[in-house]
């Protein structure tokens, strides 16, 4: 018999942990599932293709879970923004971010004040790596979201969490890098990537972003990239090469 008590409920099982979801958990799950669905139906030019991803793809949400929704492709942010008004979203805030000089600069548009529900679209085409992060991370589609599939994916710590009917199995990523690559059908190297960076920030830390630009009322993304463009060599550089 499965207990049930008010958080999840860890069992070993051979090499992996079991984790039961409580009621409450299942409840959370489906509540922040329901808004990223609200958020993606809104984008009905893009709802084919986009996507959500982390602990609301696989399962293992907690308190402090967002909601966070990729527009995988370089399309036009202001059509973005209109249909997200036109559904009945605010936009709190907007910024360009950009992880390091190499990687695509993306625009995050906040919905809320507490910057809890954003959607992300990258303002030059993502690199096959980059695209891979979300899958590594565990990700899911519209349809998947309407049929409450949940996909496997690794956390910032470095768990991989496999779903299951009462919860998830957990299991560590490190030297088992390949194992984890072919049951995410991504590059081993996105893998030894991520370790390396998250292994790196437990030693020393978070290191923060390249980038992070405020986007003002007013202004518009490609505006804001352009005029950063003139005064920054690298990141001309990468849009010289992504485009």
């Amino acid at each position: 018999m499965k207990r049930r008590g008010s958080g999840s409920k860890p069992s070993r099982t051979s090499d992996k942990i079991s984790v039961d979801y409580p009621p409450a958990h299942w409840a959370r799950l489906d509540s922040l599932r329901d808004r990223a669905l609200h958020v993606i139906n809104a984008l009905t030019g893009w709802s084919h293709t986009a996507l959500t991803h982390g602990s609301v793809a696989r399962g293992d949400v907690d308190d402090k879970s967002d909601v966070d929704v990729l527009i995988p492709s370089n399309v036009n942010t202001q059509i973005v923004e209109a249909a997200l008004e036109n559904a009945g979203f605010t936009i709190f805030s907007r910024e360009i971010a950009q992880a390091t000089p190499s990687h695509s600069p993306k625009a995050h548009i906040q919905l809320d004040a507490e910057q809890t529900t954003s959607v992300t679209v990258p303002l030059t085409p993502f690199r096959s790596l980059e695209l891979e992060f979300y899958a590594f991370g565990g990700k899911v589609t519209l349809p998947e979201l309407k049929n409450r599939i949940r996909n496997p994916g690794c956390t910032k710590k470095l768990v991989l969490i496999e779903p299951n009917p009462e919860g998830h199995f957990e299991s560590p990523v490190v030297g088992r890098e390949s194992e984890v690559a072919r049951l995410l059908g991504v590059s081993v190297a996105i893998v030894i990537e991520r370790v390396r960076v998250l292994t790196r920030r437990d030693t020393i830390g978070r290191t923060g972003m390249y980038l992070r630009i405020p986007v003002r009322d007013g202004e518009s993304f490609d505006e804001v990239l352009q005029t950063r463009v003139d005064s920054d060599p690298a990141l001309r550089r990468t849009l010289r090469t992504r485009s």
